[in-house]
């Protein structure tokens, strides 16, 4: 099956559909990641926030249900994020090298690279404490799975139009709000508030595919480069802030070159990220709705049969 929503069929079947394949492929991952757990557990993660979107998206439906839902696979997924912080360093590091050549020597990136690769093994679970998290993991998948026997949305095509609207307009105001604080104060959080919506908003694209009021795929692909653009800038933040606070692994003397060379990136994607959200979500969020609702309605008697697309993927 896929990631999408057919508007035919009844509400509750397919979101329980889409987070049973959801768990399935997460609790694969859990099992490769005992031999490969750098790349599995990356993911299980991707797969664990496209499962919250999924719940974002009918929590109007069913709010008590998702939000209980939703807490479990976010202390899931923070319970396997493991040295993922280690591997954002380095690529960020990547990312300076990359981006200013004729500096790296200067700053000392390869070094600065090397002593990050070794704090990341550091960092990195034990054989025992990977193993106990692994199993912890899928035995919450497995609970997820049971509860959703539990799941209960509107199913009349009409309820069930008004529920995908509303929960794509939560997001969308969420994406305008958190755009209008970075615009404004500029703080790392608001960032990553628009980040988080940005994020959700792409899967949201995927699973309405059928129904959203625009073309999906050229917008998705804005969406993803956002998504990308965001990612990045968090990373420097994350940089920024353990330097500043002599954290782990930067606890000697500050890289001051390193330092310099992040003020210069940040300075560069806060501008682009700030006006390709603009572009983004210039539209009002609920003329959006509007138009997604009635999408939703007038597919839900769609005989047709539903368009091929590639969705959240890998």
């Amino acid at each position: 099956m896929s990631f999408r929503i057919d508007p035919r069929a009844p509400l509750t079947g397919e979101i329980r559909r889409i987070a049973g394949e959801e768990l399935d492929k997460i609790v694969g991952y859990f099992n490769a990641a005992r031999d490969d757990p750098d790349r599995a557990l990356h993911k299980a993660r991707r797969r664990l926030k496209s499962l919250r979107s999924l719940l974002r998206l009918v929590r109007p439906g069913a709010e008590a249900f998702c939000r209980a839902e939703n807490d479990r696979y976010r202390d899931m997924a923070r319970s396997i994020a493991g040295p993922r912080q280690a591997t954002a360093l380095i690529e960020t590091v990547d990312r300076l090298i990359e981006g200013y050549p004729a500096d790296a020597d200067s700053a000392g990136l390869a070094g600065i690279r090397a002593m990050l690769v070794r704090h990341r093994a550091e960092v990195a679970y034990g054989a025992t404490g990977l193993a106990a998290t692994l199993d912890s993991a899928i035995a919450e998948c497995q609970a997820g799975l049971a509860a959703l026997d539990a799941l209960s949305l509107p199913d009349a095509p009409e309820s069930a139009a008004d529920v995908l609207a509303e929960g794509a307009l939560a997001t969308l105001r969420g994406a305008r709000k958190a755009l209008d604080h970075a615009r404004g104060r500029g703080e790392p959080d608001d960032f990553h508030e628009l980040r988080k919506a940005v994020k959700t908003h792409a899967a949201h694209l995927s699973l309405l595919q059928r129904l959203w009021p625009a073309p999906v795929k050229p917008r998705r692909e804005r969406v993803d480069a956002l998504g990308d653009d965001l990612g990045e800038l968090h990373d420097i933040f994350v940089m920024r802030a353990l330097i500043a606070a002599r954290e782990a692994p930067f606890a000697g003397p500050e890289p001051r070159q390193l330092v310099r060379l992040l003020k210069r990136s940040e300075k560069l994607l806060r501008k682009s990220c700030v006006a390709d959200a603009e572009e983004l979500f210039e539209d009002k969020p609920r003329r959006a709705a509007r138009r997604l609702a009635k999408k939703c309605r007038d597919a839900s008697g769609d005989e047709g049969a539903p368009e091929t697309e590639e969705a959240a993927g890998d």
